[in-house]
C-alpha cells in the first residue's frame, strides 16, 4: 500500500513492509529496508508506541535518541490490536503487504488473528518474518532481551577480564546482529517469491543469531570440543593480537600472520624477535605470549599512540588507538565515508541527526526520505487510503 508521494526509484521501490516491532531487532531492519526504498508502516500502540519512545536519556529536542536512531523512512500508525476496530485495520494492512516484521513473543500474533496461517490465506505471496529470543516452541515463555541472550547465549562468557566478572558488551548487540540476519531472510524470500509467486515465514531468533556470530568461538566448541573463555583485549588464536601500553594512552595490535610480526619488530627495532623459536611463528607466539608482551612492553612506551599510529601503519602493521565515538566518527568524516546524514522535518524546529546506512549501492543508494514518526502521524493517512476513515471504520 504505497503512499501516492513520489518517491525515486531503489532497490526495494515497490515493496511495502507491515512494521508490528518494537525496540531494537525489528525496527533495525526495517530501517534499512526502508532505507533501500520499502515502504514501511510502523503499528505502534495509542498513547505509548515503541517502548523506545520512552527510552532516555538521552534525548534530543524531548525524543529519546535510541528511538530516532532505528525508525526513519517509516509511517506510523497507532492501532489498538486488542480491540476489534484495530485489528481489522491491521489485518487490511498486512494484507495488502509484502513484508511483515514481527517480534511479539510466540503466540501473540495468532491470538491478535494476525498469525501468519491466518494471513497466508489473505495474502498468500506475503513474507512473514518472525523475530524471537529463544525460538516458538520450549523457548516461547523466555523473554528476549538482549542482555539476557548474551548472558544465556555464552557472549559474555568470553568479554572481559579472565579474572573478572562477565561483562556484556556495549551495544544490544545481539538485537543488531539477530536484524540482519532477519533482513537476509527477508530478501531471500523476496527473491523465491519474485521466482514463485509463493511467499513464505521467516523465523529468526536472538538465541541462534547469536551462536551463529560467535563465529570462532563457538566453532571451537561444536568443532573441537574447545569452551572458550574470557580472554579480556586478547585473542584465543592470534598474537599479538590486543591492548598494549603507548607512552602515553592504549593502542592495539592487530598482528595477523608472519609477515606483520616481521615488520613489527623491525620498526621496534628488535629484529631478532621474528627469529627467535618462540615467535617465528602465530601458534609459537600464542603459546608464548606472555614472553612476547614482556619483550614488547618497553618499545612500545618509548613513544606516544599517536608516532606508532603512523609509523607502524606505514610499515604494514594493522593497528590503531582506542577512540571514543566522537573520535570514531571524526574518523570516518575525514576519511570521507559520510557516516552521518541530516533529515530535514517540518514539524520539528531542527533537523534531525542520523547514523547513515553503511551499504553503498552505486545505482540505488539508500535513501533518507523522512524523519523518523511522531506517535500515530500517519496514522488519518494511511486509513484513508484503506478505505477507513478511521479506526472506528475498520470493520466496514
Amino acid at each position: 500500500m504505497p503512499s501516492d508521494r513520489p518517491q525515486p526509484e531503489q532497490a526495494l521501490s515497490g515493496i511495502v513492509v507491515a512494521d508490528f516491532g518494537r525496540v531494537l531487532a525489528a525496527p533495525y531492519v526495517t530501517m534499512l529496508l526502508a532505507d533501500l526504498g520499502a515502504e514501511v508502516i510502523k503499528i505502534e500502540r495509542p498513547g505509548a508506541g515503541d517502548d523506545t519512545r520512552a527510552w532516555g536519556p538521552p534525548y534530543a529536542d524531548g525524543e529519546a535518541t535510541y528511538f530516532l536512531g532505528v525508525n526513519r523512512n517509516k509511517r506510523s500508525v497507532a492501532l489498538d490490536l486488542t480491540d476489534a476496530h484495530g485489528r481489522r485495520a491491521a489485518q487490511e494492512i498486512a494484507a495488502r503487504a509484502d513484508v511483515l516484521v514481527e517480534n511479539f513473543r510466540p503466540g501473540t500474533m495468532d491470538r491478535l488473528g494476525l498469525g501468519y496461517d491466518t494471513l497466508r490465506t489473505l495474502n498468500p505471496k506475503l513474507v512473514y518474518c518472525s523475530v524471537t529470543g529463544f525460538g516458538a516452541g520450549r523457548g516461547a515463555a523466555l523473554p528476549g532481551y538482549d542482555l539476557l541472550v548474551q548472558a544465556m547465549g555464552g557472549l559474555m562468557s568470553v568479554t572481559g577480564e579472565p579474572d573478572g566478572h562477565p561483562t556484556k558488551a556495549g551495544v544490544a548487540l545481539v538485537d543488531v546482529i539477530t536484524g540482519l540476519h532477519a533482513g537476509m531472510g527477508i530478501l531471500a524470500a523476496l527473491r523465491h517469491r519474485e521466482r514463485t509467486g509463493q511467499g513464505q515465514r521467516v523465523e529468526v531468533s536472538l538465541l541462534t543469531s547469536l551462536l551463529s556470530a560467535l563465529t570462532n568461538q563457538a566453532s571451537a566448541y561444536v568443532a573441537g570440543g574447545v569452551v572458550p573463555r574470557a580472554m579480556g583485549n586478547r585473542h584465543p588464536s592470534i598474537a599479538p593480537y590486543e591492548v598494549v601500553d603507548a607512552q602515553d594512552r592504549p593502542l592495539v595490535l592487530a598482528v595477523g600472520n608472519d609477515r606483520q610480526f616481521t615488520a613489527l619488530c623491525a620498526e621496534l627495532g628488535l629484529p631478532e624477535l621474528a627469529r627467535d623459536p618462540r615467535f617465528a611463528t602465530n601458534p609459537a607466539r600464542v603459546a608464548h605470549r606472555t614472553e612476547l608482551l614482556a619483550a614488547l612492553d618497553g618499545p612500545l612506551r618509548s613513544r606516544p599512540a599517536d608516532e606508532w599510529f603512523e609509523a607502524l601503519t606505514a610499515a604494514g602493521v594493522p593497528c590503531g588507538p582506542i577512540n571514543d565515538l566522537a573520535a570514531a566518527f571524526a574518523l570516518a568524516d575525514g576519511l570521507g565515508l559520510e557516516a552521518r546524514v541530516r533529515i530535514d522535518d517540518p514539524h520539528r524546529d531542527r533537523p534531525v541527526e542520523q547514523v547513515a546506512n553503511p551499504i553503498r549501492l552505486d545505482v540505488t543508494p539508500a535513501a533518507y526520505r523522512s524523519a523518523p514518526p511522531r506517535l500515530g502521524e500517519h496514522t488519518e493517512e494511511v486509513l484513508s487510503e484503506l478505505g477507513l476513515a478511521d479506526p472506528q471504520d475498520a470493520t466496514a
